[in-house]
C-alpha cells in the first residue's frame, strides 16, 4: 500500500510540474501569432511592440536563479504556488489591458511569476524521483513542454482569430485556478540548501540588458551616433561589466563566474545565446510576414509555422540519442550550420515574391538544425560541471538563452525598422529579409562557438597483454 501511495504521489507531482511548464511554454509563443492584431488594435509601432515579447523575456531571464533561491530558503511548494498566482494575476492584467504600455507592464510581471515556475518546477520533480526514475520524469515533462512550443503558435491564432486576442490570456485562468488547487493537496513541501540572494547582481544585469535593448531599438528613431544611443549602449556595457566583477566579489553569487572555466559551458552559453537570438528574433517576425505578404489570417499564419516548430517533434529525441554516440559538437556546429542556411534561403528569395510553398524547405531546414543543436548545447553545459552545481548551471543555460532571446527580437527589430518597412506593406518583406540576414548571421557565429567546444573522449582501448 504504501508503495502505490508514493507511484500515486509521485504522479501527480509529474502532472501539476508538466501543466505549468506547458502554461508557461505555451504563453511565451501564443502570442507570436497575435502580434499583428495587437499592432493593429494599439496603433503600436514596431519598436514598442517588440517589449510586448521582450519584457516577458528579460524579466524571467533576470529572475530566474532568484527564482530558484527563494524556493530553496522559503519552500519550494509555497514559492511555487507564489510564481503561479502572480502568472495567473499577470494573465488577468494582460487580458484586460487598455493600451500598449499596460500590456508590456502586465507581460513583464508575467515574466517573474514564469522565473518562479519554471526552475522550482524541475526542482520539485527531480526531488520526487529517485535517480533511477528521473530521466523518464524529466523526459515527460519535457516532451509536454515541448508540446507547447510546437502548438503555441496555431493555437494562438486560431484563438485570436476566433475569440480575440485577449483570450490567449483569459484561458489561464481556469488552468491557473486547477493548478492552485492541485499544489495545495498534491504537492508536499521541499527546502533546499539556505543560499544568500545576489540583489545587487540581479539589478546588475537587469540594468545592463535594459539600456543595451533600449539603445538598439532607438538607434533608428534618434539617430545611432546620438547622444541618448550611444549613452545607452556605453551604459550597457558599463553595467555588465560591473556586474561581471560584482559576481567574482559576492558571498552568494547569482551567476558564479569560476563555471565559466570549463570550455563546454563558455562556448556552449555563448552558442546558446546566439541560437536564441536567432530564433526569437524570427519567431516574432515570421507570423507577421505570412500576414503581411500572403494576407492570411493569425491562425493561418500559425499553421505555416508548423514545417519549422513540429521538426522539434522528429528531430529532438533522435539529436538526444546521437548526442552519446558522436558528441555535442558536431551536432551543435551543424544544427546552427543548417539554421544558418535556412534563414540565409529565406532572406534570398522572400524579396522576389516567393511564394510560401518555396518557404517550407527552407523552414524545415532551419527548424531540424535547431532542434539538433538544442539537446546537444543543454547536454554539453550540464554535463560541463559536477552534479551538485547542475542547477547553477542549468540556470546560467536558460538565462543565456532568454536574454539572447531579448538581444535577437531587438536588433532584428531594429534592421526590419530601417527602412520604416512596418510603414509600408510593399516594403515590409524587404525589411524582414533584412533581418533574416542578421538572424543567419548569428546563427554562423553560433556555430563558430560551438567550434569550441571539446570534443567527446573516445574511451582508450584495451590492452591485452603478450603474455595472457
Amino acid at each position: 500500500m504504501q508503495e502505490s501511495d508514493d507511484q500515486h504521489r509521485k504522479n501527480w507531482t509529474l502532472g501539476v510540474t508538466a501543466l505549468a511548464s506547458f502554461m508557461v511554454a505555451l504563453d511565451a509563443l501564443v502570442l507570436t501569432s497575435a502580434l499583428a492584431t495587437i499592432r493593429a488594435d494599439f496603433d503600436a509601432p514596431m519598436e514598442t511592440l517588440q517589449w510586448t515579447v521582450n519584457a516577458y523575456n528579460l524579466s524571467f531571464a533576470v529572475l530566474l536563479l532568484t527564482g530558484a533561491a527563494l524556493g530553496d530558503r522559503f519552500g519550494r511548494r509555497r514559492m511555487f504556488a507564489a510564481g503561479i498566482a502572480l502568472f495567473l494575476l499577470a494573465s488577468m492584467a494582460c487580458a484586460l489591458s487598455g493600451s500598449i504600455v499596460s500590456l508590456i507592464a502586465a507581460r513583464s510581471a508575467q515574466g517573474a511569476g514564469s522565473a518562479l515556475m519554471v526552475p522550482l518546477a524541475m526542482a520539485i520533480l527531480s526531488g520526487a524521483f529517485a535517480r533511477e526514475e528521473r530521466a523518464w520524469a524529466l523526459g515527460i515533462f519535457s516532451g509536454v513542454t515541448g508540446l507547447a512550443l510546437i502548438i503555441g503558435p496555431a493555437i494562438g491564432g486560431f484563438i485570436t482569430e476566433s475569440f480575440g486576442w485577449r483570450w490567449i490570456f483569459w484561458i489561464n485562468c481556469p488552468i491557473g485556478l486547477m493548478l492552485l488547487a492541485m499544489v495545495a493537496a498534491r504537492l508536499r513541501e521541499s527546502f533546499g540548501p539556505a543560499v544568500g540572494l545576489d540583489i545587487p547582481g540581479l539589478g546588475l544585469v537587469a540594468a545592463a540588458a535594459f539600456a543595451v535593448v533600449w539603445g538598439l531599438l532607438r538607434g533608428n528613431g534618434s539617430g545611432w551616433t546620438s547622444a541618448e544611443v550611444v549613452t545607452a549602449l556605453v551604459a550597457g556595457l558599463l553595467l555588465a561589466a560591473a556586474f561581471i566583477g560584482w559576481e567574482t566579489r559576492a558571498d552568494a553569487p547569482m551567476v558564479p563566474m569560476r563555471l565559466f572555466r570549463a570550455r563546454a559551458l563558455s562556448s556552449g552559453v555563448a552558442a546558446c545565446f546566439l541560437l536564441f537570438a536567432a530564433m526569437y528574433g524570427t519567431l516574432f517576425l515570421l507570423p507577421q510576414f505570412f500576414q503581411a505578404a500572403y494576407g492570411c489570417g493569425p491562425f493561418g499564419a500559425g499553421l505555416r509555422l508548423l514545417p519549422w516548430t513540429a521538426t522539434l517533434f522528429l528531430t529532438a529525441p533522435i539529436a538526444g540519442a546521437a548526442v552519446n554516440r558522436v558528441g555535442e559538437r558536431p551536432l551543435v556546429v551543424a544544427g546552427l550550420l543548417m539554421q544558418a542556411t535556412g534563414l540565409g534561403w529565406i532572406a534570398m528569395i522572400v524579396g522576389s515574391g516567393a511564394t510560401y510553398s518555396t518557404i517550407i524547405a527552407p523552414l524545415v531546414l532551419g527548424g531540424v538544425g535547431v532542434s539538433m543543436a538544442m539537446p546537444a548545447l543543454q547536454n554539453a553545459v550540464l554535463s560541463s560541471v559536477a552534479v551538485v552545481e547542475m542547477g547553477k548551471a542549468s540556470g546560467v543555460f536558460n538565462m543565456g538563452r532568454f536574454l539572447g532571446g531579448v538581444f535577437g527580437v531587438a536588433l532584428l527589430v531594429a534592421m526590419f525598422s530601417a527602412g520604416n518597412a512596418s510603414r509600408s506593406s510593399g516594403n515590409f518583406s524587404d525589411g524582414f529579409a533584412a533581418a533574416m540576414k542578421v538572424a543567419a548571421v548569428f546563427s554562423l557565429l553560433g556555430a563558430m562557438a560551438g567550434l569550441w567546444l571539446p570534443a567527446r573522449r573516445r574511451p582508450a582501448a584495451v590492452q591485452i597483454p603478450q603474455n595472457a
